[in-house]
Formats: structure tokens, C-alpha cells, sequence
């Protein structure tokens, strides 16, 4: 933009009414803008039509990267009361997890493990009970209304340890009863000689297509430009090609749970 309005970075900075190294710091990231750095800069190089949709991206961006530490503050049952938001004004979820079996769909025996780690390795505050409760009634969802729920998972979240092996059989049965209750549940299995095409990946949930949520180890990741959330589509869709389901599906979670 500076330079299509051929201004030097000095000169931007001195009709700005800024110290030269501030224009230096914004162009290269060292240095996030301000709502108000957008307006003057754009008013500068005589671009002000694009005040709005830059304003709109620096927001994005603040919202869509959550720090996990920042987050457990509050505790976990209010991370599970937040999502339940979301929950609520979604009709479609396409859900793929490499390594652990889903929140929906799992025990209560198994969240209590999944959350408890989470919470001494994020230090978070000890809300543990309410917010396995929280989760749980998260599940409510897939009984509700004509919501659809397309759900893969790598066949390893079926071996990945979480719990002993008390846990892991209850929560391989509690699966297989899932699948078959669940009329608008259609429910993948990739068996581990898939050929990935580009990887597992860490896994996400899209919420109809206006929402991909993924982890990273520090933070979770809120995306919801078009563009990269029809990538997380076009990813989902070679994920759920090289998936099993029905009774092939069935039979690698009974080898799972024979296996324990």
C-alpha cells in the first residue's frame, strides 16, 4: 500500500506523525497495528475504502488464536460452556481426530482422564467434576433436532491409551452403542495402512462451514476465513475417501476392544 502510494517509509512515518522505526516494525511484523495505526496509514496513502476490511482481518486474527494457558484460566467447565455456544447454532459437523476418540462420543471415565491431564499440564484450576459434567452435556446435541454429525477418526484412537484398560473397554463399547443409536451419526474409522495424502494432521471439528476449530499445543485455533475453512473441507473430504464405515468400522473397534 505505501509504496503503490510511492511513499518512502520515512515519509509515511512524517505525514503520520510517527518515529520512523514504527513504520519499519509494522511492515515487518515486529510490531502489531492498532485499530488507529489502520486508519492513519490508509488515510496516508489515500486507501481509506480499505479502512474496514483491514479493521475486520486484525480482529480475526485477535480472535482466532486462543492461548490454552490465557483460556484455563477460568477453568475448563467454562472452555466446554463456550463451545456449547457454538454447538447450538450448528447443523452440520464434520469432526476428524487422529489420536483420541471425540468429545461427543465419549465416557464419562474417559473424559475425566482426557480433561485431568489437560488441566495439570495447563495448571488450570481444579473445576475437574464440573467441567466432565460440562462436556457430557455437551452430548445432548446429538439427540437434538435434525442436526447431522459425520465423525472420522484414525484407527490408532481406538489403541491411544487413556485411562486403563477398564477405561478403554467401557469406552470402545460405549462407542459401538453410540453407532448404532445414532441414526444422524455416520461414524469413520481409517485403518492404519491408509495412505495419507497429506498427513493426519492434528485433528478439528468444521461447524457447517462457517467455523474449522483445531490445537495446536499452546493454543486453539478459531478459523473462519472462507478460503481456509473450504481447505479444512477439501482435507475433511480426502480424510472421510480413505475411511471405513458400517460393520468395517464395527469390526475394527470389537479387533480394538479384543486387543485390550
Amino acid at each position: 500500500m505505501r509504496q503503490d502510494a510511492g511513499l518512502t517509509g520515512r515519509e509515511l512515518a512524517m505525514r503520520a506523525g510517527w518515529r520512523p522505526p514504527k513504520v519499519s516494525k509494522l511492515e515487518h511484523g515486529q510490531q502489531n497495528p492498532s485499530e488507529d495505526d489502520i486508519r492513519t496509514w490508509c488515510r496516508v496513502c489515500d486507501a481509506e475504502d480499505q479502512i474496514p476490511e483491514l479493521i475486520a482481518t486484525v480482529r480475526a486474527i485477535e480472535a482466532q488464536y486462543l492461548e490454552w494457558r490465557r483460556q484455563m484460566r477460568g477453568g475448563q467447565r467454562r472452555v466446554q460452556s463456550v463451545l456449547r455456544t457454538e454447538d447450538l447454532s450448528t447443523r452440520l459437523y464434520r469432526i476428524f481426530e487422529p489420536f483420541h476418540i471425540p468429545g461427543f462420543l465419549q465416557t464419562r471415565e474417559y473424559a475425566r482422564v482426557i480433561m485431568a491431564r489437560s488441566a495439570q499440564f495447563y495448571d488450570a484450576p481444579n473445576d475437574l467434576e464440573a467441567a466432565v459434567a460440562a462436556r457430557l452435556g455437551r452430548q445432548t446435541i446429538l439427540r437434538m433436532g435434525d442436526r447431522r454429525f459425520h465423525i472420522v477418526v484414525a484407527e490408532q484412537a481406538l489403541y491411544t491409551r487413556v485411562g486403563g484398560s477398564e477405561v478403554m473397554h467401557g469406552q470402545l463399547v460405549h462407542l459401538l452403542n453410540e453407532i448404532a443409536a445414532l441414526s444422524r451419526l455416520r461414524f469413520g474409522v481409517v485403518p492404519r495402512p491408509a495412505d495419507y495424502e497429506l498427513g493426519p494432521h492434528a485433528g478439528y471439528w468444521i461447524f457447517d462451514a462457517r467455523l474449522v476449530m483445531t490445537e495446536t499445543v499452546t493454543a486453539g485455533l478459531n478459523i473462519t476465513q472462507p478460503r481456509e475453512v473450504a481447505m479444512y473441507e477439501r482435507h475433511f473430504d480426502g480424510i472421510a475417501e480413505l475411511a471405513v464405515y458400517g460393520q468395517a468400522a464395527v469390526d475394527l473397534i470389537r479387533t480394538a476392544t479384543e486387543d485390550l
